[in-house]
C-alpha cells in the first residue's frame, strides 16, 4: 500500500491533501501543532493518523520519524506542507517573528526531510513534495519573511531533485496561488475581490485542487517528473 506523511495536515492545504490521497487508497499519517480537534476531525473522516509533533528541533524530528515508521510500517512519500504566515512590513517585523517563521516555514522542513531521506534511499523510492508558494517565486508586499521562506523552500527541491535522483527518488514543489484557507481570514473583502480580478480565470483557488495537483506528482502517473515547481494559481500576475 502506498504510504504518505504531510506536515501540516489538519488544516487547509494540508488537510485537503491528506483526504485526496485516503480517498485514493493510500493510507497516511499527519502532523499539527496545536488543533486537536481539527486533527481528530480529519481522522474520523479519513482514517489518516494524526501526530501531534510540529518537528521544530532534531529531537522533535526523529521522535516523528519514529513513531511515523511505527505507524505505517514505511514511508513511500513526504509532503512538506506545515506553515505559517505574516503580513507586515519588513522594518517593523521583530526578529523573534522572523526567526519563528524561518523554523517552521523552512528550518521544519529541513529537518523532516533530513530524518526520512536515509529511509528513502535505502528503499531507493520515494517522492518529495514541498508546498511552496506563487510568493516564493515573485515576492510579495508586506509579506517578504513568509517569501522568503517560500523560496527557500524551492531551492531545497531542485537541489534535493539533484541528489537524490540517481537514488530513484523524485522531488518536486508546488506552488499554490491565492487559496480559499484560513490564511486569507486577515483580509478584506475588498483584497480578496482584488486578488480574484488579477487571476485569469477569475476566482480565487480552492484547496482541493491544489490536493489534485499534489497527488498527481506523488503518483506515477508523474513518474517522469522530477526537481519542477507547478503553479496551481489560476495563471495570477
Amino acid at each position: 500500500m502506498r504510504t504518505a506523511l504531510v506536515t501540516g495536515g489538519a488544516r487547509g492545504i494540508g488537510r485537503a491533501i491528506v483526504s485526496r490521497l485516503c480517498r485514493e487508497g493510500w493510507r497516511v499519517a499527519f502532523t499539527y501543532q496545536s488543533r486537536d480537534d481539527a486533527a481528530q476531525s480529519l481522522h474520523h473522516e479519513t482514517g489518516a493518523l494524526p501526530i501531534k509533533n510540529p518537528a521544530l528541533d532534531e529531537a522533535q524530528a526523529g521522535a516523528l520519524y519514529d513513531e511515523t515508521l511505527k505507524q505505517l510500517g514505511h514511508v513511500g512519500a513526504l509532503v512538506l506542507n506545515a506553515g505559517v504566515s505574516y503580513t507586515g512590513l519588513l522594518s517593523e517585523m521583530s526578529v523573534a517573528d522572523w526567526d519563528a517563521l524561518i523554523a517552521l516555514n523552512l528550518r521544519g522542513a529541513f529537518l523532516v526531510s533530513r530524518a526520512f531521506i536515509p529511509h528513502l534511499v535505502s528503499r531507493k523510492a520515494g517522492s518529495l513534495l514541498f508546498i511552496s508558494s506563487i510568493w516564493g517565486i515573485w515576492g510579495a508586499s508586506c509579506e517578504a519573511a513568509y517569501a522568503t521562506s517560500k523560496a527557500g523552500l524551492i531551492g531545497l527541491a531542485k537541489s534535493l531533485a539533484l541528489e537524490l535522483g540517481p537514488c530513484g527518488i523524485r522531488v518536486n514543489a508546488l506552488a499554490p496561488g491565492v487559496i480559499r484557507t484560513d490564511m486569507l481570514n486577515e483580509y478584506s473583502p475588498d483584497d480578496l475581490h482584488a486578488l480574484a480580478a488579477r487571476t485569469p480565470l477569475g476566482r480565487l483557488g480552492e484547496p482541493c485542487e491544489v490536493a489534485a495537483a499534489a497527488h498527481f506528482l506523488l503518483s506515477d502517473k508523474a513518474s517522469y517528473i522530477t526537481g519542477q515547481v507547478l503553479g496551481v494559481d489560476g495563471g495570477f500576475i
